[in-house]
């Protein structure tokens, strides 16, 4: 077990109100990870199993973030943000080690116990997942960018397991019930 930060702002609960994913602009979240937590997930002998879609966004976000440091980007800073539309113009080739690693040497290099940086990333369908094997989180309102991050894990099966959430009673929302996807 490992901990990580995402400060999460408001704009997480706000609906896409736009006729397409494309017209919504994802806010931007700081987030807080240890070295440990770093080493912890290069050393993953399996899954990782990430609680809540804010410890998703976090996680797949590090990837982003040390393909950004991979490619040698100048600008640290620039690198330590991972913009909303990123994981989609990436054309890949990065396993989630090389990536971690990337980030490992970063904070070495930086004599860093603690990394801090930002997302805006959007995770939607069609979004390949690097480092994330399986979550737990609640059931999500519709129109949501949590209900899309779902969506995007399941492969668009959201409908049949939010239907049989419906026919059972579950609750929803923040404080509602949850599910194990993997």
């Amino acid at each position: 077990r490992c901990e990580l930060t995402l400060h999460v702002g408001a704009g997480t609960f706000q609906p896409v109100k736009s006729e397409s994913i494309g017209g919504h602009e994802m806010h931007t979240e700081f987030i807080s990870v240890t070295r440990e937590l770093i080493d912890s997930l290069i050393n993953a002998p399996g899954r990782i199993i990430a609680v809540g879609t804010t410890s998703v966004r976090t996680l797949e976000s590090l990837y982003y973030i040390g393909v950004s440091l991979h490619d040698n980007c100048d600008d640290s800073q620039a690198a330590l943000h991972v913009r909303q539309w990123m994981p989609y113009e990436y054309d890949g080739g990065l396993s989630a080690q090389e990536a971690l690693r990337s980030i490992a040497d970063y904070m070495d290099s930086n004599h860093m116990d603690h990394l801090v940086g930002s997302t805006q990333m959007i995770i939607a369908p069609g979004y390949e997942f690097h480092i994330v094997g399986g979550m737990i989180t609640n059931f999500h309102q519709p129109q949501s960018t949590l209900l899309l991050l779902v969506s995007a894990f399941v492969n668009g099966d959201w409908r049949r397991i939010y239907d049989y959430a419906l026919d059972n009673g579950f609750r929803f929302l923040s404080y509602g019930d949850s599910c194990l996807l993997l």
